[in-house]
């Protein structure tokens, strides 16, 4: 089934503002909260992370139903590759080196911005150039 478009949006867009106020503050403990909301969203799609419930529950309401709508898989993957950054970022801030945390936050931020701004998924993108990969190889 397919998701509306927004949503995955709009959680790019919250985001990018999370990951910003870590890469401010320095706060191991709210990267850590977005990464439990990576986890959820590449676990069960990003209908399940808290942000999509956000959208589901407080913002669609308000802009009506969809127009556009997109498949679920290339957005829960790039929840994954989410989880993995901000994995790496957490392994900095925790135990160091603290560059290793500021980058995988930054390149984590980086990729929400484009989300949230322009409409640019680079994990919806890389799970589209592994899937034609893999399906060229079979």
């Amino acid at each position: 089934m397919d998701i509306d478009a927004r949503g995955p949006r709009f959680g790019a867009a919250v985001t990018t503002v999370v990951l910003a106020a870590v890469l401010i503050t320095g706060s191991g403990w709210l990267l850590a909260w977005q990464t439990l909301a990576f986890a959820l969203g590449a676990a069960g799609g990003v209908g399940r992370s808290p942000y999509g419930w956000l959208f589901r529950k407080a913002v669609r309401p308000r802009i009506g139903p969809p127009t556009e709508f997109e498949a679920p898989e290339p957005p829960r993957f790039a929840q994954a590759v989410g989880l993995a950054f901000a994995g790496l970022g957490l392994v900095g801030y925790g135990i160091g080196p603290e560059w290793l945390g500021l980058a995988a936050t930054g390149a984590a931020l980086a990729a929400a911005f484009l989300n949230a701004t322009f409409g640019y998924c680079l994990g919806c993108e890389m799970y589209l150039l592994v899937r034609r990969v893999t399906v060229r190889a079979e």
